[in-house]
């Protein structure tokens, strides 16, 4: 608890590179002494593979040390009866540590190689820390990713595109707007085509999603007409949807551009593709036995989520999420279940010692 307590305390998002490496090397010493530690770095952004004598992975253990912004209060853990509150709780500090003690204890025993991923740029992407390391060469037969499942097995979810909308039209007089062209107005309304295309669900649904996540414009004063303007988006989309997955960035922007309109510019800055792993393999099998094993039923679960899964998908490696439980992740009430972390300690070591035969 006091380890856990004290990288919930690091305040380990993407701005606060010092902060990254503090939370990694608390993890390393986790792990203990006596293994390989390979380093990377790309983009700011420190990660780490660790392995037994370097034996090449037959299983990863991935988790990501880095979290959202929060307030300032959000980095003190606080603990109110079997919940533990605070930034990164759930996603993911408390299953990091989970995952890098089981590999201390098991690593030395199993008959094959165990890799422990650690990386610190998930929230932003992923591209600097397992993606990097996926196109460094870093493989496995299997790969565990600790986010949040309540010990359920998923095997699917969706991929991600971050894309932003531009325009730029004309300044006026506020007040003889006819004589401008409101860049604004041009990228509102892209965005309005944009949800007429993929409105926001009323409830769960398997759908392709679009998030709004910011609109600006440089203009500052009410009387100018806006010159510029720009929308982020942050879109989600399953495997089933014909016009996003296996697409390239190049085919996702003409498709959002002909979906806006045309009107305004589209500049996709990232796609990663849908993640999906056999939910009939050996290892997934296992590993629903070794969640049973510790009291829980393992069964199958998809997520709405992007998570680093879907480089080693897009490897044609399996990759699932494993994960603690709780709540609230991103939120201001997040919180992970104590009472999840010792059988999901129990089921990762017997997944890993089950696989071993």
């Amino acid at each position: 608890m006091e380890q856990l307590a004290e990288l919930i305390g690091i305040r380990s998002t993407a701005d606060r590179p010092d902060d990254l490496r503090r939370a990694l090397e608390l993890v390393l010493a986790v792990a203990g002494p006596g293994f390989r530690i390979r380093r990377f770095e790309s983009g700011g952004k420190p990660s780490a593979l660790v392995t037994r004598d370097g034996l090449p992975p037959r299983v990863i253990l991935n988790a990501h040390l880095d979290v959202v912004p929060g307030e300032p209060h959000q980095f003190t853990a606080r603990l109110d009866g079997d919940r533990l509150y605070g930034r990164g709780t759930h996603d993911m500090k408390a299953a990091a540590l989970v995952m890098a003690r089981v590999f201390r204890e098991v690593a030395g025993t199993l008959p094959y190689g165990l890799g422990l991923q650690l990386v610190t740029d998930e929230e932003v992407g992923g591209f600097d820390g397992t993606g990097y390391q996926v196109a460094q060469g870093v493989r496995a037969g299997f790969v565990v990713i600790g986010e949040q499942s309540g010990l359920r097995v998923v095997t699917e979810s969706k991929g991600i595109i971050r894309a932003r909308l531009s325009a730029t039209g004309r300044t006026a007089h506020a007040a003889y707007p006819w004589l401008g062209s409101n860049a604004l107005l041009t990228v509102t309304g892209a965005v309005r085509r944009l949800l007429d295309r993929y409105p926001v669900p009323a409830a769960e649904e398997w759908v392709t999603t679009v998030n709004v996540a910011r609109i600006e414009t440089p203009n500052r004063a009410a009387n100018v007409v806006p010159a510029a303007a720009s929308a982020l988006l942050d879109i989600r989309f399953p495997p089933s949807d014909p016009d996003l997955a296996g697409r390239g960035p190049d085919e996702v922007a003409a498709h959002l551009r002909a979906v806006t309109g045309g009107e305004a510019d589209v500049v996709v800055e990232a796609v990663g593709a849908p993640h999906h792993a056999d939910p009939d393999s050996p290892e997934v099998r296992l590993l629903q036995a070794a969640a049973r094993d510790a009291g829980f039923d393992g069964s199958l679960l998809r997520k709405h989520g992007a998570a680093d899964g879907r480089f080693y998908s897009a490897e044609g490696v399996d990759a699932v999420i494993f994960g603690p439980g709780g709540d609230g992740q991103h939120g201001p009430e997040e919180y992970v279940d104590l009472r999840t972390l010792g059988p999901y300690r129990q089921a990762l070591a017997g997944f890993l010692r089950a696989l071993g035969g």
